[in-house]
């Protein structure tokens, strides 16, 4: 990891020295000189090598000459000292302008006072009309036809140019209970992980009691046909059909909610202590926050460096234009995708920081008996341990699904480039290809969720911690299928909880009895927004109850509650009666004796003899 945050910090260094951060922040024309600074002579093209000090703004003669296809605008571009403040019909008008404030809107080469009778006036001077707006150092047209091309797409979408004017009316009148709404979302998004815990119970038992309830009800109907003589009679012409005796998908539906049921007892304890948790440790509802700036930071940082290696490289000369651009040459070419790896590598990176600074601050809580006697500050603790010990552990995690994404990626992308032109075998094969990494990446983001927790515990390595998580979730593997299914529900039920809530207050706040015009758009950005702030914070929630769980495995797995081997749960755990059932005896590997795992408890995990 530290290679390649010094590999993309070596990167934006080329940009910055080789000229490509300049000419981005201040433009340059077509015979490669950078406005606004001295310019050296490039070999071979004549009017290169200016001082153009002065002349800090770039101005095309004809913008709306654009490829869309390599995203650049194909007209000659110069350096100008302002751009024009009014507009100008005529060459004469051109003319006056460029003796008035000395500098030139045609090529270099033709001298001011000879534009209007000039024989190459037509294709050396801008196109006429001239009025253009001055935005980042361009000279920016303000004829809106301009942009057509780039509006295409939406101009076919919404053929009606008023409703497209009546919805960007509609949410511009509406900003201010756009921003109230996308408030009030954030809040109940905090809210709801902290009451979860009461209302988690309820939501479970009425989905077991729907599940059994239709089960019941289609059980009768499921024996008289799975029993009746025409299923004899139809036997021969389907060898392949299950025998009498075979019981109803029904009757293994109620069997498996009956077997499953203290398990489903367990998720609601979690639910419960998970809750404890958040009251103990209000900060943890910062880390969404805190993520999110990091995310958005990197990502700013990622986009403007993208930007400097498109004007960075070697100056070559478009053989159809004769224009000068620069390129990148040679291995120089695929710093790109260099870039667009640690694009994938270090977001996964932030968000297994995150993961891990909540794994620690939540094994702080689970391994202290004495709730008040917590460390003021476990969630900086933990991230002090981060940066200290485990930093090693997260990059090596973050790496291996970055390993499995990046295929994904370029999969999804043939995929798109191919469209309707591979045949349906290919396109089956891509499509199956892509549905399995992403299965993998899913499987590999819960495993490296859980080595970040063992590693909390043991401060092992990040091999070893994925090993010891790996045997606890096999030994739990029916609880595990219970929390991450009944869990997995209760969670999207919030979700769209907090989304039809802010939704039923945008409709009251909007006045859903105007156009519907006015307020169906900024609606549907209200509820976009809500469920991303409830999926971003109920995450952390998940995050939190999957690290207890497998505290409470590990508990379970080396004490038995009699003196000198007292359980580390809560009481919302502890009440349960099955949890004093006999665990399966293993190992979970720890340097015996090595207070490696003190978090503020009165004694380590790790301390505790050997099984």
């Amino acid at each position: 990891m530290s290679a390649l945050l010094c590999r993309q910090g070596g990167i934006c260094a080329f940009t910055v020295v080789t000229g490509g951060a300049a000419r981005l922040v201040f433009g340059y024309d077509s015979y490669g000189n950078t406005c606004g600074q001295r310019n050296e002579q490039i070999e071979g093209v004549l009017l290169s090598g200016l001082d153009q000090t002065d002349k800090k703004f770039v101005f095309f003669l004809d913008p709306c000459n654009i490829d869309i296809v390599q995203r650049k605008i194909k007209s000659m571009a110069l350096c100008v000292t302002q751009c024009p403040d009014e507009e100008l019909r005529t060459y004469g008008d051109l003319k006056r302008f460029a003796m008035i404030n000395d500098t030139e809107l045609c090529s270099y080469e033709l001298a001011g006072h000879l534009y209007p009778g000039h024989p190459e006036r037509f294709t050396k001077c801008p196109k006429l009309p001239v009025k253009p707006l001055p935005v980042f150092n361009r000279c920016t047209p303000v004829d809106i036809s301009c942009y057509a091309k780039f509006a295409e797409a939406v101009v076919t979408f919404v053929s009606d140019n008023s409703l497209l004017h009546r919805l960007i009316a509609g949410v511009a009148a509406s900003k201010e209970i756009i921003i109230g709404l996308c408030v009030l979302a954030l809040v109940l998004s905090m809210l709801l992980m902290v009451i979860i815990r009461y209302i988690s119970a309820l939501l479970v038992w009425i989905l077991t009691a729907l599940v059994c309830s239709f089960s019941l009800a289609l059980l009768p109907a499921s024996l008289r046909v799975f029993f009746s003589p025409l299923s004899f009679l139809l036997a021969p012409l389907f060898p392949v059909s299950l025998p009498p005796s075979f019981p109803p998908s029904q009757v293994i539906l109620l069997l498996l909610m009956l077997f499953m049921r203290k398990r489903v007892a367990l998720t609601i304890a979690l639910f419960r202590v998970a809750g404890n948790v958040f009251i103990h440790l209000p900060l943890l509802v910062l880390q969404p926050f805190l993520t999110f700036l990091s995310l958005f930071i990197f990502w700013v940082y990622w986009v403007l460096v993208l930007l400097f290696l498109g004007t960075s490289g070697n100056p070559v000369q478009n053989e159809e234009t004769g224009l000068i651009e620069f390129r990148l040459t040679g291995g120089l070419q695929y710093l790109t995708w260099y870039h667009a790896l640690g694009l994938v590598w270090i977001s996964e990176f932030i968000l297994a920081c995150q993961q891990m600074t909540i794994a620690g601050a939540v094994v702080t809580y689970y391994f202290t008996r004495d709730k008040g006697r917590l460390p003021v500050t476990p969630i900086l603790s933990s991230v002090l341990r981060l940066a200290r010990y485990h930093l090693g552990t997260v990059a090596k995690g973050s790496f291996i699904i970055t390993l499995v994404k990046i295929p994904r990626l370029i999969l999804m992308y043939i995929h798109n480039q191919l469209k309707g032109k591979e045949n349906a075998c290919a396109r089956c094969m891509v499509k199956a290809c892509i549905c399995c990494l992403w299965c993998l990446e899913k499987c590999l983001n819960y495993l490296n969720q859980n080595a970040y927790a063992a590693t909390a515990i043991n401060s092992t390595s990040f091999c070893t911690s994925a090993r010891d998580a790996f045997v606890i979730l096999v030994e739990n593997a029916l609880r595990v299928a219970a929390i991450n299914t009944v869990g997995d529900f209760v969670l999207f039920l919030g979700k769209i909880l907090i989304v039809t809530s802010t939704a039923f207050a945008g409709v009251l706040a909007l006045n859903y009895q105007r156009d519907y015009t006015e307020w169906v758009l900024p609606l549907i950005i209200v509820c976009l927004f809500a469920f991303l702030v409830a999926h971003c914070f109920l995450s952390v929630f998940e995050i939190v109850v999957d690290v207890l769980f497998l505290c409470f495995a590990i508990d379970t797995k080396y004490n038995d509650g009699t003196p000198g081997k007292e359980f580390y749960m809560d009481k919302a755990l502890m009440v349960s009666r099955w949890v004093f059932a006999a665990c399966a005896r293993g190992i979970f590997p720890c340097a015996i004796g090595a207070p490696r795992g003190d978090y503020g408890s009165e004694r380590s995990l790790c301390s505790f003899p050997e099984v």
